[in-house]
C-alpha cells in the first residue's frame, strides 16, 4: 500500500472514532478532552505507528517487550508509551524506564520488581479482572482493598487507575455491568484520598466496545484495529 493511501485511510479512521468518542461523552454529558485515546500498535509496523502519529495521536500501546522497543528505537518523535499487556517480571528492568504508563499491574511481584527497577514512580493501572474469566488476567474485585494497602510499601508504584477488559460477548449488558463495577471500585479507591494512588482514572474499552466504556466513565481507551488496521493491510 503506498504510504499516501496509508495517511489517508489512518485519517479516514481517526475522524470516524473522534466522531464516536464525541457522540458517546455527549450522551453521557462528558467531554470528549476527558478521553486519552490509544492507538495500539502491536499487529503493525513501526512505520503505521509513525503514520498515527502523523495524523495526531499522540499515546501507542504495546503488549510485548519487543514490539515496544522496536519501536521505540525506530520512532524519534515524541510519543506517550503504554504497555498493556501482561508483563513478566524478568523483563521489567528492560521496560520500565522507557514508558510513560503500565496498564497491567496484577500482582505483588510485579509491583516490587517495578518498585526495585524504576529511577521514579511510574504511572499504573491495576487491573482488576471484574468479569471473572480464566482466560482474563487481573486481581479479583475482592482482593482490590487489600492490593491497595500493601502497595503502600512502593514508593515507585504511583497507582492513577484501574484496568479490565469486558467479556468479547454481543450482550450489551454484561458489557455495561463490566465497566460500570470498575467504576464502582475505583470511586471507592479513590475516596481513601491516597497519595501513592489517587486512582481517578480508567482504562476500559477497545475497539468493539469503547463508546459503552466511555458513556460508564472511561478515561482511557485503547483502540487496535478500528484506527491502526493490520498487518496484513501494510502488504497489500
Amino acid at each position: 500500500m503506498k504510504s499516501s493511501d496509508n495517511m489517508e485511510q489512518v485519517e479516514q479512521r481517526l475522524v470516524t472514532i473522534q466522531k464516536q468518542i464525541h457522540d458517546a461523552c455527549e450522551k453521557v454529558n462528558r467531554s470528549s478532552d476527558d478521553i486519552t485515546l490509544i492507538a495500539v500498535t502491536k499487529q503493525v509496523s513501526s512505520a503505521r505507528a509513525q503514520s498515527l502519529l502523523d495524523v495526531g495521536i499522540k499515546d501507542l500501546g504495546e503488549n510485548r517487550l519487543e514490539g515496544l522497543l522496536e519501536k521505540q528505537e525506530t520512532i524519534e518523535d515524541p510519543v506517550n508509551w503504554h504497555f498493556i499487556g501482561n508483563l513478566q517480571t524478568r523483563k521489567v528492568k528492560e521496560l520500565v524506564d522507557t514508558i510513560n504508563c503500565l496498564h497491567s499491574l496484577d500482582r505483588m511481584s510485579l509491583a516490587k520488581e517495578v518498585h526495585k527497577r524504576a529511577s521514579k514512580p511510574l504511572d499504573c493501572f491495576v487491573q482488576v479482572n471484574v468479569s471473572g474469566e480464566e482466560s482474563k488476567s487481573g486481581i479479583t474485585p475482592d482482593e482490590v482493598d487489600v492490593f491497595f494497602d500493601q502497595l503502600a510499601a512502593y514508593e515507585n508504584i504511583h497507582v492513577i487507575g484501574l484496568m479490565t477488559m469486558a467479556p468479547n460477548t454481543d450482550d450489551e449488558s454484561i458489557v455495561r455491568n463490566t465497566f460500570s463495577s470498575l467504576r464502582k471500585l475505583r470511586d471507592k479507591i479513590a475516596a481513601k484520598g491516597l497519595s501513592y494512588a489517587p486512582c481517578t482514572k480508567l482504562s476500559m474499552g477497545m475497539s468493539n466496545d469503547f463508546t459503552i466504556a466511555i458513556e460508564e466513565g472511561a478515561t482511557h481507551i485503547r483502540i487496535g484495529t478500528a484506527l491502526a488496521g493490520s498487518e496484513s493491510e501494510e502488504t497489500e
